[in-house]
């Protein structure tokens, strides 16, 4: 690589260039199982560092086949769609600018994190409200990439619909505007005899050509981030053309994000949760759409695994939330540790809802838990809790959110292997599709929390393995196919947040069969016919490249 630095710094790049061990070592992975040692890292430090930094991949590809970037910014991808073995470039160290916010918009750049520009968007009682679980690590640009969801997207969607504008820099080295824009400012673009014009053209001709084709594979799911998002690209009936949609999910395979501009909602300051211990999952079929019939704005749930684990590592939230918070976490506990000499509940669910006012959200928690009332005949099973204030369910949602960095960090002996983390089935399906999941686990005698957005059907299974022991990860083609199959047999897909990565990519002929799958080709060949961008994603995976990538050091 010393001369394509040389090469870099010659033409005037202005970033920095990193190809110490310790910092191909600290890149090599980030949260999933896979690990890639990359070739060098790179910091661009401005839109015109990117640019030059496409193009002399792109001039150099002829020459050096293996030749490729790979955008990283927190690294908290969970599939694997941030490591790459040559170029990685880090948009976290510069791009983190955040230009104007609004009321209804803001605008920034990728490496910005999430909490720094949710500080910003609240000074406007704004919010964008698609964050995932991982939101005070992760970044504006890893939403963008991964389609992001999480608890608010039961009532909001995913980051698809919460963008306004794009700018890209693709496979030319140039930088591009992306927005929604009707037929006629389309039929502009297609017009224009460039690089972008021949984008718009093809895109819009696969497209139209395939209409129905694309229409009818979409996941019959309320969120999707398997695959390129073709069905929303182009709309007859609105006559509206949207390579945002495109763009985003698309894990950075087409083209390098450098700006955002995000839509807001207003932010309402006050919540309030229900929550209920469950002993018996049959009782969902009867309380999801009960529960949905009263509009939440999260509906989340968290197994008992994930609470044992919790209560077994308590002393860790020490650290996280300092002394006092710590201690009103402790004395906030008792009323559930009475709860819980009844028995572990199955699953933990917390039914929350947003308001101008407490008032309002009292009424709103009220009403829900006097419409579940039927449960209160088998109070000593199911007890519920109301809390009408954010402060007193900060302890259900640190048990929620945190559940995965415990695993990461405190099971020394064993591994997070998230391989079957995001999968997603209609909510009406859950009653008979949990315990078969459940089988599944227990059947390779996997340990493994099961926690997420109940609400929409959205759960996401973390196994602990001993990855370094063969006979552990001889486990996970055949464990991963079981649930895969399981998955689809419920019309469901194989990731609802999460993304495909070198994980799920692999598997995309399987959720959506050879037609479509020829389609992502033809996409991540009219955008980057050198596969300059992030190899080895989407629908350029391999589950024999993927395997022989499984992380060695931990």
């Amino acid at each position: 690589m010393d001369n394509f630095v040389k090469e870099l710094k010659r033409i005037g790049f202005k970033g920095e260039t990193d190809d110490s061990s310790d910092t191909l070592q600290f890149y090599s992975h980030d949260a999933s199982l896979f690990e890639l040692l990359p070739s060098l890292v790179v910091f661009p430090k401005d839109h015109d560092d990117v640019k030059l930094l496409v193009k002399l991949v792109a001039d150099n590809k002829k020459d050096n086949p293996s030749l490729s970037l790979t955008a990283r910014s927190a690294g908290t991808d969970m599939a694997g769609g941030a490591i790459n073995d040559s170029v990685i470039v880090d948009f976290n160290r510069h791009f983190r600018s955040i230009k104007e916010v609004g009321p209804d918009q803001a605008q920034a750049e990728p490496g910005v994190f999430y909490r720094d520009f949710e500080k910003e968007t609240l000074k406007h009682m704004a919010l964008m409200p698609t964050f995932p679980a991982s939101r005070e690590l992760a970044t504006i640009g890893g939403m963008v990439a991964n389609n992001s969801g999480g608890e608010k997207s039961l009532q909001y969607g995913k980051t698809k619909d919460f963008v306004n504008q794009l700018s890209v820099v693709l496979a030319d080295g140039n930088e591009y505007i992306l927005k929604p824009i009707t037929k006629s400012e389309l039929d502009i673009k297609m017009s224009q005899n460039d690089f972008e014009g021949q984008i718009y053209r093809q895109i819009y001709q696969l497209c139209e050509d395939n209409y129905d084709l694309i229409k009818n594979a979409n996941p019959r799911v309320s969120k999707n981030s398997m695959g390129y998002n073709l069905w929303d690209v182009w709309d007859r009936q609105t006559q509206i053309f949207d390579l945002t949609r495109l763009i985003t999910g698309s894990e950075g395979t087409l083209g390098f994000v450098t700006d955002i501009t995000y839509r807001l909602v207003p932010y309402q300051p006050h919540n309030g949760l229900l929550v209920l211990f469950l002993s018996d999952i049959d009782d969902l079929g009867e309380l999801i759409p009960e529960v949905l019939k009263f509009n939440p704005a999260t509906f989340e749930s968290f197994d008992d695994q994930t609470l044992i684990l919790s209560l077994k590592f308590m002393t860790s939230f020490l650290k996280m939330l300092g002394i006092v918070k710590f201690i009103k976490l402790l004395i906030s506990l008792i009323p559930d540790g009475l709860q819980l000499l009844r028995g572990i509940p199955k699953l933990i669910l917390m039914i929350e809802f947003d308001g101008n006012s407490e008032e309002e959200v009292r009424y709103k928690v009220k009403q829900l838990h006097k419409s579940l009332s039927k449960f209160r005949a088998r109070y000593e099973i199911n007890g519920f809790e109301e809390d009408p204030t954010e402060g007193s369910s900060e302890k259900f949602w640190i048990m929620r959110r945190q559940s995965f960095q415990l695993l990461r960090s405190k099971v020394k002996d064993k591994h997070t292997a998230p391989f079957i983390d995001d999968l997603i089935v209609r909510p009406e399906y859950l009653t008979e599709f949990l315990p078969k999941l459940r089988q599944i686990i227990d059947k390779y005698k996997m340990f493994a929390t099961i926690a997420g957005h109940v609400g929409d059907g959205n759960f996401h299974i973390i196994p602990l393995m001993k990855l370094e022991d063969q006979k552990e990860r001889d486990k996970l083609l055949p464990a991963m196919k079981e649930v895969n199959d399981l998955v689809l047999s419920f019309h469901g897909s194989l990731s609802g947040e999460h993304n495909d990565g070198l994980v799920r990519g692999p598997f995309l002929k399987q959720q959506f069969g050879e037609d479509i799958l020829k389609l992502f080709k033809d996409v991540k060949n009219i955008f980057d016919q050198d596969n300059i961008f992030n190899p080895h994603k989407k629908s350029d995976a391999s589950w024999d490249y993927s395997f022989s990538h499984i992380r060695q050091h931990f």
